[in-house]
């Protein structure tokens, strides 16, 4: 563990689109063991910004579920969908510094001329050098040039990818006017000083272009680890789209100790008689996410 005084700042940073399930406490329970291990501050924040797909009292009822679990947050939860303008301050300060520009493109246009990168489509850059004649602009794109990006992975060690070549130009302000996650996960961590990020492998792809943009705005890159994501029997990611099944708020001890099980933590058996408070407080001082080295997904 870390002294008293460490200035770890975690959090879990779930989308209100449905209610709690598995795969979403993995990456709850793993944040918050990792930040109270090292004696360190864990935050919840709502990113509630894609209105399409937010669910109405989702977000309530993800803050009771973590509350029945235990997993207490140190701060106000902050919701994306009240942070706008912050949003658009930072969209202003990289437009008026030439690293935007307009994008035209729909989605068929960009599938049927892309080039494709482990499962990634690669924006050709299609608008990079003004509109094409008779074009209106749809969305905006940050210039990536031709960064590398290096990162070291908590779990799964020392990342580097082109994003030219690999990615391509992406969008920080969408088609429907808006931001794009990319982009407000950025500001969120910089606001909240965000020094450990610990969450799903399914946002690992996500990371390098995160980065990108902390060093285009002059942020801080917090510490990087993606936990093993959780899939069903026919490898799919659990979500609300694949019919995941909400958390039980009823019995939380038994599904912490699922949890802790899918964590490769190896929680002893005689933990199940004990309270919640005794498997959390266990959890924390045993919690070793080494044990997940090279991990990226586990079946539920």
């Amino acid at each position: 563990m870390l002294p008293p005084t460490s200035q770890y700042r975690g959090r879990f940073a779930p989308s209100p689109t449905g209610p709690l399930h598995f795969g979403s406490l993995i990456a709850a329970v793993g944040s918050y063991l990792d930040a109270k291990h090292h004696n360190g501050i864990w935050l919840v924040r709502m990113e509630d910004l894609d209105i399409p797909r937010t669910v109405k009292g989702a977000a309530d009822d993800i803050l009771r579920t973590l509350e029945a679990y235990g997993l207490h947050w140190d701060e106000t939860v902050i919701y994306q969908s009240q942070r706008t303008l912050a949003y658009h301050a930072t969209f202003e300060q990289l437009r008026t510094g030439n690293l935007l520009y307009p994008c035209a493109c729909s989605r068929k246009e960009i599938a049927d001329s892309a080039l494709h990168h482990c499962d990634e489509l690669i924006y050709p850059g299609t608008c990079r050098n003004g509109l094409p004649p008779g074009k209106t602009a749809r969305a905006w794109r940050v210039r990536v040039d031709d960064a590398r990006i290096g990162f070291t992975d908590g779990l799964q060690g020392n990342i580097m990818q082109n994003l030219a070549s690999e990615i391509g130009d992406f969008v920080v302000k969408r088609a429907d006017g808006l931001f794009a996650y990319q982009l407000a996960v950025v500001v969120d961590d910089a606001f909240q000083g965000i020094t450990h990020i610990v969450r799903g492998a399914d946002l690992f792809n996500s990371t390098t272009r995160q980065i990108y943009l902390q060093r285009l705005l002059g942020f801080p890159t917090p510490a990087y680890t993606h936990l093993p994501i959780a899939v069903n029997a026919q490898g799919e990611k659990l979500s609300k789209q694949t019919l995941a099944t909400p958390v039980d708020a009823k019995d939380p001890v038994a599904m912490l100790l699922r949890a802790l099980v899918f964590l490769r933590q190896e929680p002893p058996a005689e933990l199940a008689n004990y309270d919640l408070g005794s498997v959390l407080s266990w959890a924390i001082i045993h919690w070793n996410k080494s044990r997940l080295n090279w991990i990226m997904q586990i079946p539920a």
